[in-house]
């Protein structure tokens, strides 16, 4: 839920009797419905939003991997060559 959504609450009767008025009123006004019964929340009815997609695999199309990721570079990297990045001489 987003922090200045409203939220009601009703009772599971009062549900069961104004269901289809009551889902109207949540599509138009984006507000969540907390049903209870006994007094006690046993469901929430929100307005239907488009799922986002997945960030993962969404590059995939876009992104090539040319050759091998996981071994070593040849030769000495940066760090290995210039003194002034060395942590423990």
């Amino acid at each position: 839920m987003r922090k200045a959504e409203k939220v009601r609450t009703i009772t599971a009767a009062e549900f069961e009797a104004r269901c289809l008025e009551l889902m109207d009123e949540v599509a138009g006004s984006g507000a969540t419905l907390i049903i209870t019964k006994d007094g006690c929340p046993v469901s929430c009815l929100v307005p239907y939003r488009e799922m986002r997609e997945a960030p993962f695999g969404r590059d995939r199309d876009i992104i090539r991997i040319h050759g091998d990721i996981i071994e070593p570079l040849e030769g000495e990297g940066e760090a290995e060559s210039n003194p002034d990045w060395v942590i423990n001489p």
